[in-house]
C-alpha cells in the first residue's frame, strides 16, 4: 500500500495573535476523514497548536511557523520559532497565568518531541485518532 501524506503550513506573526492559529488549524482539520467523528481529538490538536504558537510568541519572542502533517496514522503538529532554547516543563503556582503549555501538550499528545536547529527549534506533537479512516467504527 502506498503511503499518502498531506499537510499544510502557515506562519503566524506575533502581531496576529494565537486566535488566527487556532482558527486556521480547525479549518484544516475539518478536511480530514476522521475529524467529524472525533471532535475531542480535533479539540486536543487545536489546543496543542494554540499552546505551541503561544510559546513561540511569548517565550521565544518569535513568529510561529506551524506545519500540520497527516500521514494516515498520526497528525503531526509542528511549530518552529527562532529561539534555540528548548522549552522546559515548569511547576507554576496555582495563581500563575502561564507556565503550563508544555505540560498541556505532553498530556494531550500521543507523542511529542523537541529539536534544536540552526535557526531556532521545532516542537512536534503527534495525535493518533481512534478511527483514522473516518468510518465511524470505535
Amino acid at each position: 500500500m502506498a503511503v499518502k501524506a498531506m499537510g499544510w503550513a502557515h506562519s503566524f506573526r506575533m502581531s496576529e495573535g494565537v486566535r488566527a492559529g487556532r482558527e486556521w488549524t480547525r479549518e484544516r482539520l475539518g478536511t480530514l476523514p476522521w475529524a467529524t467523528a472525533e471532535p475531542d481529538t480535533v479539540d486536543a490538536v487545536v489546543l496543542a497548536a494554540s499552546e505551541l504558537i503561544t510559546n513561540a510568541h511569548v517565550h521565544a519572542h518569535s513568529d510561529a511557523h506551524l506545519v500540520l502533517t497527516w500521514d494516515g496514522d498520526c497528525l503531526h503538529v509542528s511549530v518552529h520559532d527562532e529561539d534555540p532554547t528548548l522549552p522546559r516543563q515548569r511547576d507554576p503556582d496555582p495563581g500563575e497565568a502561564s507556565g503550563r503549555g508544555v505540560a498541556i501538550v505532553r498530556k494531550l499528545a500521543d507523542e511529542w518531541a523537541m529539536r534544536c536547529q540552526r535557526h531556532g527549534k521545532t516542537v512536534t506533537a503527534c495525535f493518533r485518532p481512534a478511527d483514522p479512516e473516518g468510518g465511524g467504527a470505535r
